[in-house]
């Protein structure tokens, strides 16, 4: 075994599940403990240590159920990764969701909007948590656009496929794989519902939500273009390699899109930004490692259905992020919405390995 992925597959299936959760463990208690020592040295009592305690561990339960649909997308990508590049996902991979997506993102957004340098906006974020969470909240727009486009665009990819053979719900996944041959459908679409939902918008509010949700179209067109072209790079270089570069930096903006919506919710517990970072990132450790056992235990081959319930939850929560350019929906209905589906999908997958060795299939 090398950093948690088992170069025998047939080992692999034996570990313990709880053995794939080691270093969240770790993580976990490290982390709570940090919140803890943060909440004594901003409130100096029990009470408020307790809270702050608290705050880190609901932040962390608010990420995993934002992001389990993100573990199974990025298990199916995983899988068809090198070894290499597996690890590397795994290991810088993590980094950058924590230290990236949790810290450095919130504080790229106030520079950006507050139009000021990054040591001033570490500043604000520890002297002035109200005025910084202010700027988060007043540039929700934008990102809803941005990753709502990404993340529709990344689920209807999955069920406009022209060589899927597998349908959950037949009636609407065969017509759309029947329509899959039609170039740029994809695109069509989103295009249409951007422009349906920015018509809605006040004249200075619909520019904005349209540019940005323009960038996030652009954003996945150009991951897409730029993998195909540094994965082929690399086959020629090395034969029968797939999922490199490209396939990684794909699954970095898929995780950052996923991020938003946790990142920006996250400053309703609190308006701290390390104990935003410090319980999203337990919750991002937890991600990861249900990602290392879905590839590991094949999980996604067992479950024929469970890859369609994660990708109509992305769907469900790119609408869900447009919808929220107009009214305010709690995160705890975002991520129940997105179980409920995965959920569902994964007793219809056992309802069908049921049926299959009945039949004796």
């Amino acid at each position: 075994m090398e950093n948690g992925l088992p170069s025998d597959g047939a080992h692999a299936g034996a570990r313990p599940i709880l053995h794939y959760f080691t270093w969240a463990f770790i993580v976990t208690v490290v982390g709570l403990a940090l919140g803890a020592y943060l909440g004594w040295q901003m409130t100096g009592t029990v009470g408020g240590t307790l809270t702050i305690f608290f705050i880190c561990t609901v932040l962390a339960v608010l990420e995993i159920s934002l992001s389990f649909d993100n573990a199974i997308v990025n298990a199916n990508k995983l899988k068809e990764m090198t070894p290499v590049w597996q690890r590397r996902f795994l290991t810088w991979g993590i980094l950058i969701a924590v230290f990236g997506m949790r810290i450095v993102f919130p504080l790229l957004i106030v520079v950006i909007a507050a139009k000021i340098g990054p040591w001033e906006a570490v500043v604000l974020a520890a002297a002035q948590p109200e005025e910084y969470a202010r700027i988060m909240h007043d540039a929700h727009l934008p990102i809803a656009a941005f990753g709502g486009t990404f993340l529709m665009m990344v689920g209807l990819s999955f069920f406009f496929d022209h060589e899927k053979d597998v349908h959950w719900v037949r009636w609407l996944e065969s017509k759309m794989q029947k329509y899959a041959t039609i170039r740029g459908i994809e695109v069509a679409l989103v295009l249409s519902l951007i422009l349906i939902f920015s018509r809605f918008l006040d004249p200075a509010e619909s520019e904005v939500f349209f540019k940005s949700a323009i960038w996030g179209l652009l954003t996945f067109l150009l991951v897409e273009v730029l993998g195909g072209l540094l994965d082929s790079t690399q086959e020629t270089l090395v034969a029968g390699a797939k999922g490199g570069l490209g396939a990684f930096l794909y699954l970095e903006v898929l995780d950052a899109s996923f991020s938003f919506d946790g990142v920006i919710g996250a400053f309703a517990l609190t308006q701290n930004l390390f104990i935003i970072a410090i319980g999203l990132g337990i919750g991002a450790m937890y991600v990861r490692s249900m990602t290392i056992m879905l590839v590991e235990k094949g999980t996604l081959a067992q479950y024929r259905y469970l890859e369609h319930g994660a990708f109509y939850a992305i769907i469900a929560l790119s609408v869900i992020m447009f919808l929220q350019s107009f009214v305010h929906i709690p995160e705890v209905i975002t991520g129940l919405g997105g179980a409920a589906l995965i959920g569902v999908s994964l007793w219809s997958s056992i309802r069908w390995n049921r049926r299959s060795a009945e039949a004796g299939e």
